[in-house]
C-alpha cells in the first residue's frame, strides 16, 4: 500500500480536498494524509461544501502541521502552490501542483479547484496503479 502525503500552507483547502479525494477514488488501496506549513484553525467552509456537493464529507477534516503525521516512508508527497513554505520531506517521489489557493475566492473558484485536484488525483492514483 502506497503513503501519499498532499501538502499546502494552511491545510485548510486544497490538500484537504486532494487526502478526501485520494480516499475516496483510492478505495482503501492508498494511505493518505494533509498537512500545511501554517495550519489553519479550521477547514475552509467552501471547501466543505464544494466536496459535499460531490458527497465527499469534510467534516472530521481539520488542518494539522507536519509534526502530527505519522513516521512512514512516504513513496509520493504533492505540494501544491507553497513554495518555499513547504519544508523538504523526504520521499520516494515528489509532485508540485501549481495549484491556486482558492481561499477568499468564490463558491465557483473552490468548485473550479475541487475539479482540477479530482482531475489530478485520478491521473496521480492510475499512475500509482501502472507503476
Amino acid at each position: 500500500m502506497k503513503n501519499i502525503l498532499f501538502v499546502c500552507v494552511e491545510n485548510a483547502c486544497r490538500s484537504q480536498m486532494a487526502e478526501a479525494w485520494a480516499r475516496h477514488l483510492g478505495q482503501g488501496h492508498v494511505r493518505v494524509w494533509s498537512a500545511g506549513s501554517r495550519p489553519a484553525k479550521e477547514v475552509n467552509p467552501y471547501a466543505r461544501l464544494v466536496m459535499h456537493e460531490r458527497g465527499i464529507e469534510l467534516t472530521e477534516a481539520s488542518p494539522k502541521g507536519f509534526e502530527a503525521l505519522p513516521e512512514v516512508t512516504w513513496d509520493i508527497v504533492v505540494t501544491m502552490g507553497c513554495g518555499d513554505e513547504c519544508p523538504w520531506i523526504p520521499a520516494r517521489r515528489r509532485v508540485q501542483w501549481d495549484i491556486p489557493d482558492p481561499k477568499g475566492q468564490s463558491l465557483e473558484v473552490f468548485r473550479r479547484i475541487r475539479d482540477e485536484i479530482e482531475r489530478r488525483t485520478r491521473e496521480l492514483l492510475e499512475m500509482l496503479d501502472s507503476a
